[in-house]
C-alpha cells in the first residue's frame, strides 16, 4: 500500500509541475526555449535527467553484469564533452539565437546541411532515443509487474506526452529537476543496500573476475578496446552532448552564456555518479545471483529482492522518472525540429499557435513509428545500452566532424560540410544494414562478417578521421564559395571574472574524473 501511495504522489507532483506551465499561451520562443530564463541549476539537473533514461538503469547495469565497469567509460567521457559544450559550443549557439542545431548549420553552411541534420536527427530519435527508452522501460515494468512491454510503452507515451505537449520545454525542464533527484536518491539507496549484501567492495571483488574492475581494456577487446573507449566515446559524446537537439536545447533556455555554461558543468559533475549507482549495481547483482542474472534483468532483480516496502515504491518512481524525463525531452525536441526546421521553412507566414499545433501532431506520428520499431531491438544486441551506443556511432562521427571543423576553422565551406555529412551518413547506413543482416536476420556475409564484428567504437574513430580529412580537402577545393556571412564569430572577452571561476571548476571536476579513470585502469 505504501509503495502505491508513493507512486501516486510521484505522478501527482510530475503532472502538477508539468501542467502548471501550460496555463497560458506562449510564443514559439516561450514554448520551445522556455522563455530563455532558466537558471544553471535547473539546466544541469535537466541535462542529467534527460540523459539518464531507463536504458541506463537497465542497460548500464546489464552491461556491468556481463563485462564489468568498462561500460562506465561512456559516462566519464561525457563529462569532458560537457566541458567542450560549455567552453566551445554554447557561446556560438547562444549568440546566434537559434532554435535548433539544424538552423545553426544553415547559418554556418547552407540550407542543404540544415535539411540533412533535421531528418537524420528525427530518424536517430526513432531508432535510438525513443524506441530504446520505451523498450528498456518495458523490460522494467515486465520484470516488476509482469505487464507486456508493448502495452507498457504505449501507456508511458500517453502519460509523458500529456504534460510535454501541454507545457513545452519549461514543463520538461522543471519536471526533470524533480525527477533528477528522485532517480539519484533511489539509485544511491539501492547501491548501498546491494553493497551491504555483497560484503562491501572487498566482498564484491572476491566474487567476480578481476577484469570486471578494469575500465581500460586491451586494444584487442571486441567490445571495449582502449582506443575506442578513449577516442571513440569522445567522438560519440561530442555528437550527443554538443550537437544533439535534445541536449543543446536545454542550454538554449538559459538567459546568457554563463548560466548555460554553469549548467553544463553541473551536469559534468553529476556524470561521475552513474558508474557507482548504475554500473556497479550490475556487478552486485552478478555477484549475489550469478545463475539468475541474464544481463538486462540485473537492475529489476535488485529492486525486487533488496528494496523493502516504501523504498521499493521510491525506486520504481525513480526508474519511471528516468524514462519519462528522457521521453519528454525527445518529444519536445522532435516538436521543435519538425515545427521550426520543416513546417516553418515551408510556411514562413504561419502563425505561432499553428506552429505549435503542427509540432504536436507530427510528434505523435514519430512516437507511433518508434513503437513499431521496438520488437526489432532485441535481435540486434542483447544489451540495450550497447545497441544504443552502436547505432549512435554510425550517426555521430560525420556530424561531430562537421560541427567541430565548422566552428574551429573559418575556412570550412558549405560544399565540404554537405559532402562530409552525406558520405559519413552513407558509410554509417551501410554498417547499420550489415548489422541487421548478420545479427537480426542471421545472414552469412562471408568476408563482410569481419567488418560487422569490428568494434563499433573503433569504427567511429576511423570514420571521424576520414570525415575531418574530407572536410578539409573539399574546403580547399571550394574555398571560393565561402562567404563572410557563413563564418560565425564569438566575442570571447565578456565576463572574464566569471570565466576564472568556471576555469577552476573545470580543472577540479576534470581532474577528479581523470584520477578515477586512472584508479580503475
Amino acid at each position: 500500500m505504501i509503495d502505491t501511495a508513493i507512486l501516486i504522489l510521484y505522478f501527482a507532483v510530475v503532472f502538477g509541475v508539468g501542467f502548471y506551465h501550460s496555463r497560458k499561451e506562449r510564443t514559439s520562443r516561450d514554448y520551445f526555449l522556455a522563455s530563455q530564463n532558466v537558471g544553471w541549476f535547473a539546466i544541469g539537473a535537466s541535462l542529467f535527467a534527460t540523459n539518464i533514461s531507463s536504458e541506463h538503469f537497465i542497460g548500464l547495469a546489464g552491461s556491468g553484469a556481463a563485462t564489468g565497469l568498462a561500460v562506465g567509460c561512456y559516462e566519464w567521457s561525457a563529462s569532458f564533452c560537457l566541458f567542450l559544450l560549455g567552453w566551445l559550443f554554447v557561446p556560438h549557439y547562444i549568440q546566434s539565437r537559434v532554435f535548433t542545431m539544424p538552423e545553426f548549420l544553415e547559418r554556418r553552411f547552407s540550407a542543404r546541411c540544415r535539411a540533412y541534420l533535421t531528418w537524420i536527427s528525427i530518424l536517430a530519435y526513432i531508432f535510438t532515443k525513443i524506441s530504446v527508452s520505451l523498450y528498456a522501460g518495458g523490460i522494467l515494468i515486465r520484470e516488476i509487474f509482469g505487464w507486456d512491454y508493448i502495452t507498457t510503452a504505449v501507456l508511458l507515451v500517453i502519460a509523458t506526452g500529456a504534460y510535454t505537449i501541454a507545457g513545452g520545454l519549461a514543463a520538461v525542464i522543471y519536471t526533470d529537476l524533480v525527477q533528477a533527484f528522485i532517480l539519484i536518491a533511489g539509485a544511491v539507496v539501492l547501491t548501498a543496500l546491494g553493497l551491504g549484501e555483497a560484503g562491501g567492495f572487498a566482498g564484491l571483488r572476491a566474487k567476480l573476475p578481476p577484469d570486471f574492475f578494469h575500465m581500460v581494456k586491451p586494444a584487442s577487446d571486441a567490445v571495449y578496446p582502449w582506443t575506442g573507449t578513449i577516442f571513440g566515446t569522445l567522438i560519440l559524446g561530442i555528437w550527443y552532448w554538443c550537437t544533439d537537439q535534445v541536449i543543446v536545447q536545454k542550454t538554449l533556455s538559459a538567459p546568457d552564456v554563463h548560466q548555460a555554461r554553469k549548467g553544463a558543468f553541473f551536469c559534468a559533475a553529476l556524470k561521475i555518479l552513474p558508474v557507482f549507482i548504475l554500473v556497479l549495481p550490475g556487478l552486485i547483482a552478478k555477484a549475489l545471483w550469478p545463475n539468475d542474472v541474464t544481463g538486462d534483468n540485473a537492475y529489476p532483480m535488485l529492486v525486487l529482492r533488496l528494496m523493502p516496502p516504501g523504498l521499493k515504491g521510491l525506486m520504481i518512481a525513480a526508474l519511471l522518472a528516468a524514462l519519462m524525463s528522457s521521453l519528454s525531452s525527445v518529444f519536445n525536441s522532435c516538436s521543435t525540429l519538425i515545427t521550426m526546421d520543416v513546417y516553418k521553412k515551408m510556411r514562413p507566414e504561419a502563425s505561432e499557435p499553428r506552429l505549435v499545433m503542427v509540432g504536436r501532431l507530427t510528434t505523435a506520428a514519430i512516437v507511433v513509428l518508434s513503437i513499431a520499431w521496438i520488437p526489432f531491438i532485441r535481435n540486434l544486441n542483447n544489451e540495450v545500452y550497447q545497441y544504443l551506443q552502436s547505432v549512435q556511432a554510425y550517426v555521430g562521427a560525420p556530424i561531430t566532424a562537421t560541427f567541430l571543423v565548422g566552428i574551429l576553422w573559418r575556412g570550412a565551406t558549405a560544399s565540404a560540410a554537405f559532402t562530409t555529412l552525406i558520405f559519413g551518413g552513407l558509410v554509417g547506413a551501410a554498417r547499420f544494414t550489415l548489422d541487421i543482416l548478420r545479427n537480426a536476420l542471421k545472414w552469412d556475409l562471408g568476408p563482410l562478417n569481419d567488418l560487422v564484428a569490428f568494434s563499433f567504437l573503433n569504427f567511429s574513430v576511423i570514420v571521424f578521421v576520414i570525415c575531418v580529412g574530407l572536410m578539409v580537402g573539399v574546403s580547399r577545393l571550394t574555398a571560393h564559395q565561402q562567404s563572410e556571412a557563413q563564418a560565425l564569430s564569438v566575442n570571447w572577452s565578456q565576463g572574464l571574472q566569471r570565466r576564472n571561476t568556471e576555469i577552476a571548476y573545470t580543472v577540479i571536476v576534470g581532474g577528479a574524473i581523470a584520477l578515477l579513470w586512472i584508479w580503475f585502469a
